[in-house]
């Protein structure tokens, strides 16, 4: 097997990479520096605890596409020939060759699994792109909703607030129920900004309508209402009810 590996700038330069959580990108250099020369790791979990990265950051890799995950617990890495090419006299083929053959690689390099070999799990070109609730990961022996990115939505909600929400139970329900009807990371940021934007320094009754800015609130029944939203330029302080769009 080779011992050196390469990364190109094509894929870990993107916003879509720079963006994740530093644990999620380092996660996937270990992943990478560990995958033999077809480009799959045979213990991603273990490789998980050696990165120091989490559960969430295992799935936001699949979320996200960057890789691949198999019934038998192995994943590969998605764009493994676009960052590696190894000489055949210093190439050892893969012994996972029951899900190398659930794949097919595409015109500029990619791996994508094969339409035929899906049957329990939609192609990894749907996953991110259809409802992650009813999708399945099943290598990674979790339900296909904790490919939610909870804590994500959470942390930007707090960034934006400057609360201290946290990733419990009751927050997470309505972030599926969300989920499950379409909506994704981009539509929750965006209805957090829109109404940070419209509540912040408003009243409501004598109540600040900033209070409302939380979970059960922005992520309830009005989510759409809030999503399409258009933010407002402050002028002053005396907006009618019936502007803040209250959840009541």
């Amino acid at each position: 097997m080779a011992q050196r590996r390469m990364f190109s700038k094509k894929i870990v330069d993107t916003d879509l990479f720079i963006e994740m959580s530093p644990t999620a990108k380092l996660l996937y250099f270990y992943l990478n520096m560990s995958a033999d020369d077809d480009g799959f790791v045979g213990n991603p979990k273990t490789i998980k605890l050696v990165s120091g990265a989490t559960d969430d950051d295992l799935k936001i890799l699949v979320a996200k596409q960057f890789i691949i995950p198999f019934e038998s617990g192995v994943i590969v890495i998605k764009d493994w020939k676009i960052h590696n090419y190894i000489q055949k006299d210093r190439y050892s083929k893969t012994q996972y060759t029951d899900e190398k053959s659930q794949l097919i690689v595409e015109e500029n390099g990619t791996y994508t699994r094969c339409i035929q070999n899906v049957s329990n799990l939609d192609t990894q070109d749907r996953l991110g792109k259809d409802r992650l609730g009813k999708d399945s990961i099943d290598n990674m022996s979790v339900k296909t909703d904790e490919v939610i990115p909870y804590s994500e939505i959470i942390d930007y909600l707090n960034e934006k607030t400057g609360r201290s929400f946290r990733n419990v139970d009751v927050n997470k329900k309505l972030i599926k129920a969300r989920w499950n009807d379409g909506y994704k990371l981009d539509d929750f940021k965006m209805v957090v900004d829109n109404m940070v934007i419209n509540w912040s320094g408003k009243e409501f009754n004598g109540t600040a309508a900033e209070t409302y800015l939380q979970p059960k609130t922005l992520f309830g029944n009005k989510f759409d209402s809030y999503l399409n939203q258009i933010p407002r330029t402050q002028t002053n302080n005396n907006y009618v009810d019936d502007e803040l769009d209250l959840p009541f």
